[in-house]
């Protein structure tokens, strides 16, 4: 997704809701450092959305989600979200990036760091989340040491602590990556 095609989801979810801010949790939240990030990376059509402080309004956000109208209309779409939908390390709303301006009918985004991003991918280890973060690595758009500090302050049990420092570990491995 482009960075203006986000921007339309974010002056649409405006109308909707009559809020001026939102926070992006997933993916998507790599324009707020890196608008102008190169396309297959920033792959799904999808804006992880959320009503800052007000649940009820995020679900409203189904009028312009997964095949709605809209989506069909456009190709991309909001996916309503809420703070239980992603772990992540703690003081992550300390961290939150503001988008860069662009035409979202006065609407604002806060997104999520990168690193805080990456540990919430690590942490759901989906296939694309283990893509995604290899290639947030390869790219070096996350350094481990950042992501190893993270780590400690993730609410998550030793095990998957364990597992995802080895994953961290193998994401740098490589040349490109370290």
């Amino acid at each position: 997704m482009k960075k203006q095609q986000l921007d339309h989801v974010l002056g649409a979810a405006g109308r909707i809701t009559g809020e001026k801010q939102f926070v992006i949790v997933g993916s998507q939240a790599l324009h707020g450092k890196y608008p102008d990030l190169a396309d297959e990376i920033l792959r799904s059509a999808e804006v992880d959305l959320m009503v800052k402080g007000d649940v009820a309004k995020t679900e409203w956000l189904n009028v312009i989600g997964q095949f709605s109208p809209f989506h069909e209309q456009f190709g991309y779409y909001a996916d309503p979200v809420d703070e239980n939908t992603a772990t992540l390390p703690k003081g992550w709303k300390g961290r939150l990036v503001h988008l860069p301006p662009g035409d979202t009918e006065g609407v604002r985004a806060l997104c999520l760091d990168p690193h805080d991003l990456a540990i919430a991918k690590y942490v759901a280890d989906r296939e694309k989340d283990r893509v995604f973060t290899r290639d947030l690595a390869r790219r070096r758009i996350t350094t481990r040491k950042r992501l190893l500090e993270l780590l400690v302050a993730t609410p998550i049990d030793e095990a998957v602590r364990e597992r995802i420092r080895s994953t961290i570990d193998s994401d740098f491995a490589s040349p490109k990556s370290a």
